[in-house]
């Protein structure tokens, strides 16, 4: 392989990596605000990604909508139901004083029936695909050629990344859920109401992993597993660090940009194999994650 090629593949899968690496970010994003908060990994992110995939599809397809009503009705659906999903079931199990693998349980149970309930309808019986609102066409830069949907999604998952990180930051909120994921008892004697708060985050994460599954649908088959990409998105949290936002993020596209490089350089079929050689490097260099902050030791 010339220098030439090596070059131009470079670019590709750099630019390719950032599409798919976008993804990856928003969904370990809504992961990592949900266990900086409340301590929970949410095994229910990809059914959440994956019925919101399939809601889209049938407000557009099946019922007609026009895709800027059905997009945004989408979003405050998965968003409403993880909200709902917290205040039904997460607050009964931790009012039970179950202990966190309860909660755990609660969202693995969760992303079954999100799957069987898909499967049930006749929906996941097939691949489908999800039709695109963005033009046919391509741009190059450099020496790498992407899509006007690429574009779309980069750029969409950039500006959603932008205020979510500007609301966290910058508002009363986003100081609120900072505070609970720091010390819960603290941020209830100023005021804070713990289980409000904790239905934000979950309606957020909602909210971004239906967001993150619109955006990526139409270059996907749909099917009910679609949502075992959070396998990605887990693998992305745990490169950056689980307790960074900033690190779910570059993970994120860590992930995606090694996965391009992979498959252009080396093989297609190693490319499910290198999130997780790059998750065991950086176990063994920095446990906590590139971007995680110091180990912290709980007394059960």
């Amino acid at each position: 392989m010339d220098s030439e090629i090596v070059f131009l593949f470079l670019q590709q899968g750099i630019a390719s990596g950032l599409v798919t690496g976008s993804v990856y970010a928003l969904l370990a994003l809504a992961l990592v605000i949900v266990f900086r908060t409340t301590d929970v990994a949410n095994f229910a992110e990809g059914e959440f990604y994956m019925a919101a995939a399939y809601l889209a599809f049938f407000l557009i397809a099946l019922v007609g909508l026009p895709i800027w009503i059905a997009a945004p009705a989408m979003v405050v659906a998965i968003a409403a139901a993880a909200g709902l999903f917290q205040r039904v079931v997460l607050r009964r199990v931790a009012a039970a004083r179950g202990v966190s693998v309860n909660l755990v349980i609660a969202t693995l149970g969760l992303s079954y029936v999100l799957k069987g309930f898909v499967r049930a309808t006749g929906f996941g019986d097939t691949p489908r695909s999800f039709p695109s609102v963005v033009p046919e066409g391509s741009i190059t830069l450099g020496h790498a050629s992407l899509s006007y949907l690429d574009l779309a999604i980069l750029g969409a998952a950039l500006a959603v990344m932008a205020a979510f990180f500007a609301i966290f930051n910058l508002t009363r909120t986003g100081r609120a859920m900072r505070a609970v994921g720091m010390n819960r008892r603290a941020a209830q004697l100023v005021g804070i109401h713990l289980g409000r708060t904790e239905r934000l985050v979950w309606i957020f994460a909602g909210g971004i992993s239906a967001i993150a599954a619109i955006l990526i649908a139409p270059k996907l088959l749909m099917t009910a597993e679609m949502g075992g990409v959070v396998t990605l998105a887990f693998a992305a949290a745990i490169v950056g660090g689980f307790a960074s936002l900033p690190g779910a993020v570059i993970g994120g596209f860590i992930i995606g940009i090694a996965e391009n490089l992979v498959g252009l350089f080396v093989s297609t079929r190693a490319i499910t194999v290198a999130p997780f050689v790059i998750i065991m490097l950086v176990l063994i260099f920095k446990p906590q994650g590139l971007f995680g902050g110091r180990l912290r030791v709980r007394k059960v």
